[in-house]
């Protein structure tokens, strides 16, 4: 009774529009999601780069991803792409630069939403599974307004071979906290069944207004925030060509540390 409650009162203070965008995404010919590298292969170690970002804007114009070497954490946005590293520096890459995993489309909003009631993450993703029905969608979200607070967190660059699994690097992770600061949120939320090659469930980067701060999402508190939806209809996957993934093992169940590592816990 008490959720019912909830969301009531949330859908009495949402503004709900619509975008005819289908004409857009017709047009464009672009309704995928693109995937370079492979989210297992990632999380299990293969670091190096082998994507330029001149390649990666020819597939998409918003997404998310890892640098090269793991330094730190990558956002596309508006056709830009900007990286922040574990000091926290946040600026706009060289398109020579190279990516080993990262997640774009072509962005054109189905529909959007409106509100001004704080939302917690839980309740964030709450709200948006109850506006995107179709678990089994592919859908990419930008929120775009005011957070009371966001702590988000970047990895430092690794330098020595073998590379650990990213979930034995969590204690190496650094974490930043912003309060009372505008800016966007860039993300997806990746079906189960596309499990392996994608991080699957919600997964979002920041990127505040002034393009100074950034990182992978670990806590939030909205304000005044517009959520805009774009649901897609297929998926494509770039596999490395390298020996490091040739010989990679597959066989291990990586989800707990995706979880740990989506989360930033340690244990």
């Amino acid at each position: 009774m008490a959720l019912h409650k909830f969301y009531y009162g949330l859908l009495a203070t949402l503004c709900f529009y619509s975008f005819n965008s289908y004409a857009q995404k017709k047009l464009s010919q672009q309704n995928t999601l693109f995937t370079i590298g492979h989210a297992s292969a990632f999380i299990g170690g293969l670091y190096d780069g082998y994507y330029p970002y001149s390649k990666l804007k020819q597939h998409g114009d918003f997404g998310l991803g890892a640098p090269d070497k793991l330094d730190g954490e990558l956002l596309v946005l508006d056709g830009k792409i900007y990286q922040t590293q574990h000091t926290g520096k946040t600026f706009e890459v060289k398109d020579s630069e190279l990516t080993p995993f990262s997640v774009v489309n072509f962005f054109h909003a189905d529909k959007a939403f409106k509100t001004i009631v704080q939302l917690t993450k839980n309740k964030l993703y709450a709200y948006l599974d109850s506006v995107m029905p179709n678990q089994n969608g592919i859908y990419a979200i930008r929120i775009k307004g005011s957070f009371k607070t966001i702590k988000t967190r970047a990895f430092p660059p690794v330098t020595k071979k073998p590379y650990s699994p990213l979930a034995n690097m969590l204690p190496l992770q650094k974490f930043f906290t912003f309060d009372n600061t505008n800016g966007t949120l860039v993300g997806y939320r990746i079906p189960a069944f596309m499990d392996g090659p994608n991080i699957t469930g919600y997964h979002f980067h920041f990127l505040s207004d002034d393009k100074q701060r950034g990182g992978h999402i670990i806590d939030l508190l909205t304000e005044n925030i517009t959520i805009e939806v774009d649901q897609m209809d297929s998926f494509t996957v770039d596999l490395p060509q390298t020996k490091e993934f040739n010989n990679f093992d597959f066989s291990k169940d990586r989800r707990e540390e995706v979880k740990r590592v989506e989360n930033g816990k340690k244990n």
